[in-house]
């Protein structure tokens, strides 16, 4: 055959597209695969599509982009997993290169520069606050240790509701105060309350419960905020929402309650000298200050922040997750019939719930377990920071992505489970479902390293004090008030409060002599 300068031309032509082929695909082959999720716009990425609630955001898009979906919040990647396979996924199977968070003004500001344990980035000195938390604070012996004072404050706190029988009140108010009589006498050894009655705070301080209460409030909405400074670093500076004014108005509020808090115990501990006995949380915070032998020295920053997690970690928290189950309750009657009658089965009516009796009460347990699906006390998770990059359901997720796990939209999974917007315990019973971190399809206290380390104190605290408002009234509504029209509308924050506190009228089932301290 002859050669032609023609096929000589056609031969080189088509190798030189071989060659650019070749080229092209292997270039293709190397961009990364990111999850599925809407196109983003220049400098704000995606957060134009999220509205005061980002979990129900959240939960809005992942129905049309699935269960792990891939958003841009300003100049950072974010991954939102909404299913318990994609939970367990950065939960467990992936849990060592996402146990860390990403910086937050929050975490700046109110969180003592990351020295607690909700916004430390992970290493050394989170190991460590974990350690203390899960050997010096919240292990069996220290908790039962502090039985007493949760049932010196149970049949006071259920004492005071006698006192309003037939008048309507807002039970949140109630039940703060009842989590944060708990929680303080565990933490600073005595009430903040004032044993005056006047409401003001205790250990020498000019705060009132009112106040407190407020800074509570505050803490909760700023640490859930979405701060565009955060998102955007360029824009921080402006603080264009005025979040960052706020933390640090809040941060001086902490720091004044901090100082009274340490300055009266070390006062005691002076007092007493060799006779001092380390009473309560703070008095043992106080001591690993001067431990030689911790792995990372603590300061009194770290002490902050550890304690205000302490606070934060178990009073508001556990006040709304009863507020939310009483609401429930409340709009089902039957519901409650049911368990009242196991109550007055298991219990009967001649003396109180104690913690003991728990096991012996499934719908009980049921009723904690169905409220904490519909209305988890942290909707979505603290966000997790992805320290390498990973591979994760056959997606490429970069090193510097903000993880979100929604747990609510994994409680409202129709694949999950049957009319997910119905409140319904019964569909608990008889499963082996749980709330510790083992089954991904419920995770209200989260679950691997950054599982909240209190959950046992938080669950004695919610089933008690369930147990103790069904066993001791019956509840209604006032007679202004129709059971279809109390709103189920969430509030704004890092929880999902109630928007309306509950407004209720109870009258007694036992007689008050049993709950007389």
């Amino acid at each position: 055959m002859e050669i032609t300068p023609w096929l000589v031309l056609s031969i080189a032509l088509l190798a030189y597209l071989a060659f650019l082929s070749i080229i092209f695909i292997g270039r293709r082959s190397k961009q990364p695969k990111f999850p599925p999720g809407p196109k983003s716009w220049p400098i704000i990425g995606n957060l134009n599509l999220i509205g005061s609630l980002p979990h129900q955001s959240f939960h809005k898009l992942s129905r049309r982009y699935g269960p792990l979906m891939r958003l841009k919040f300003g100049s950072y990647p974010v991954v939102i997993a909404s299913s318990p396979a994609m939970a367990k996924e950065f939960l467990k199977s992936h849990d060592q290169i996402f146990a860390s968070r990403p910086p937050t003004a929050s975490g700046k500001y109110v969180s003592y520069n990351y020295n607690d344990m909700l916004w430390a980035p992970y290493g050394p000195q989170w190991r460590q606050s974990r350690k203390i938390y899960l050997i010096e604070l919240f292990c069996s012996k220290r908790l039962e240790s502090f039985q007493f004072i949760r049932v010196e404050e149970m049949r006071a706190f259920v004492s005071r509701l006698h006192g309003l029988s037939g008048k309507p009140f807002v039970l949140k108010k109630h039940l703060l105060r009842l989590t944060l009589s708990i929680i303080s006498r565990m933490v600073f050894g005595e009430k903040l309350l004032s044993v005056s009655g006047d409401d003001r705070l205790g250990l020498n301080s000019t705060m009132s419960l009112q106040e407190f209460n407020e800074i509570l409030k505050e803490f909760f909405f700023l640490s859930g905020v979405l701060n565009i400074g955060d998102w955007i670093p360029w824009l921080d500076f402006l603080d264009l929402q005025g979040y960052v004014k706020r933390m640090k108005a809040l941060k001086k509020k902490l720091d004044q309650f901090h100082d009274q808090v340490f300055d009266e115990h070390k006062r005691r501990k002076k007092e007493l000298a060799k006779d001092f006995v380390a009473q309560d949380m703070v008095d043992l915070l106080l001591q690993l200050v001067d431990d030689p032998d911790l792995d990372v020295q603590l300061t009194y920053d770290h002490l902050r922040g550890l304690t205000l997690d302490l606070i934060t970690g178990g009073t508001d928290t556990s006040a709304l997750t009863i507020e939310w189950a009483i609401s429930e309750l409340i709009k089902q009657p039957q519901l409650m019939g049911k368990a009242t009658e196991e109550l007055d089965r298991v219990i009967g009516r001649e003396r109180w719930v104690e913690e003991k009796d728990i096991p012996q009460l499934p719908y009980l347990d049921a009723i904690m377990k169905e409220t904490m699906r519909k209305h988890p006390v942290a909707p979505l998770l603290a966000p997790h920071l992805a320290m390498e990059d990973c591979k994760v359901a056959g997606y490429d997720i970069h090193k510097g992505t903000r993880v979100f796990v929604n747990t609510w939209s994994i409680g409202r999974d129709p694949s999950l489970w049957e009319q997910p917007e119905e409140f319904r315990p019964e569909r608990f019973l008889g499963t082996n479902i749980d709330v510790k971190g083992r089954s991904f399809e419920l995770l209200p206290f989260g679950a691997g390293r950054r599982m909240c380390p209190g959950y046992n104190l938080a669950l004695r605290m919610v089933q008690l004090s369930i147990a103790n408002l069904l066993q001791a009234f019956n509840w209604k509504l006032p007679d202004n008030t129709k059971v279809e029209d109390l709103s189920m509308e969430e509030g704004s924050g890092i929880t999902a409060p109630r928007k309306f506190p509950l407004v209720a009228v109870m009258e007694p089932r036992l007689s008050l002599h049993l709950y007389k301290i």
